[in-house]
């Protein structure tokens, strides 16, 4: 870990999320010594270079550079669907939940809620879900899928259950986007390639700044004719880009450098759920930790704003879950020194609310 990284700096141990990871030496010397242009008329080699590897990894045709993870999403929404279209999807989704209703209120697409399995739709309730084409209803268009699923605490679809509802979906004729944020922490976790869990969906998309210490970008893949169409659209809603090379320089090196150490917080996150579940007034479900996302039950300490509060001011940020519940997230900027520290501090919180 370097200095710039350290998060006691400042006296602050941030568990919040895995968007907090800090670019690495080698990114800043990446990006000094990027070749670039302009992307906007596919001259930045950095650029193409990093979405002819993000397609492969993924087992794609293509990709495209975007600015974020919502943009990603949301230029799949936009390019797949018409305002009015349904999309079939779990409650917990971050699509629903994180990204400023944009799925609504920009691309005008209805949500039709189905049962989960800790956060990853169920093939039959997908069945169950879509009805015939009807004037007095939506148009039945698109399943959506996120793996790992954030909400429900990182946890992992298999393969098996990858392959059941995208085969359902596709049997219904819907479209298949995959909210990929996490999915290399997916594919470590089960012991995948990635391209396993991208199999038979029209699209996906993978993160950057979640653990792969990027300062922005994510990567939209799927068929060329579909990236063609996205670019499109990522012009429309002003993602155009100029010398994109200077960050996509980050991403091959953490695709390189980054990717293979997400075990070490995986490991971590669950010693920490281990250590959070005997303290008395946390309530942690050790089996939906899987990755590197631990959910915590506060409900015998109070409201999970006033428990976040505590924290702070002990010098331990984590992300509040209201009404009850916090979410911390292992990442590259903490290492078990810091996760002990954050024990000490969940301990003497504790106390002190009881």
């Amino acid at each position: 870990m370097t200095s710039e990284g350290d998060p006691s700096v400042g006296g602050v141990i941030k568990l919040r999320s895995d968007t907090e990871t800090l670019p690495t030496p080698r990114m800043y010397e990446a990006m000094v010594s990027a070749p670039i242009g302009d992307d906007t008329y596919f001259e930045d080699p950095t650029v193409i270079q990093l979405e002819e590897r993000v397609a492969e990894l993924m087992g794609k045709e293509a990709a495209l550079l975007v600015l974020s993870g919502t943009m990603a999403n949301l230029v799949a929404l936009m390019t797949w669907c018409r305002p009015g279209d349904e999309m079939f999807v779990d409650v917990s989704a971050h699509v629903v939940n994180s990204e400023a209703g944009g799925y609504g209120g920009v691309a005008g697409v209805v949500p039709r809620f189905i049962d989960g399995e800790r956060g990853h739709p169920k093939p039959s309730a997908l069945q169950a879900a879509v009805l015939p084409r009807d004037v007095h209803r939506p148009r039945p268009r698109l399943l959506w899928l996120e793996n790992t699923n954030n909400r429900a605490g990182g946890t992992v679809m298999s393969v098996d259950h990858h392959r059941q509802v995208t085969r359902a979906a596709h049997e219904a004729s819907l479209i298949v986007h995959l909210d990929g944020a996490r999915i290399f922490n997916a594919a470590r976790a089960i012991g995948v390639p990635p391209a396993a869990l991208a199999e038979d969906v029209d699209s996906v998309y993978v993160d950057l700044t979640k653990g792969l210490a990027c300062p922005m970008g994510a990567l939209l893949a799927g068929s060329a004719d579909f990236i063609e169409e996205a670019r499109h659209t990522r012009r429309r809603i002003g993602g155009g880009m100029r010398q994109a090379g200077v960050f996509a320089a980050c991403g091959l090196v953490a695709l390189d450098d980054l990717v293979d150490r997400l075990d070490q917080d995986h490991e971590l996150a669950r010693w920490l759920a281990e250590q959070i579940a005997e303290i008395p007034g946390y309530s942690v479900d050790l089996d939906s930790v899987e990755t590197n996302i631990v959910n915590v039950d506060v409900s015998e300490l109070g409201g999970s704003v006033d428990v976040v509060a505590a924290f702070a001011a002990e010098g331990l940020a984590v992300m509040a879950r209201p009404p009850h519940g916090i979410r911390l997230v292992t990442h590259l900027q903490v290492d078990r020194t810091q996760a002990e520290m954050a024990i000490r501090i969940m301990e003497k919180v504790a106390a002190d609310l009881s």
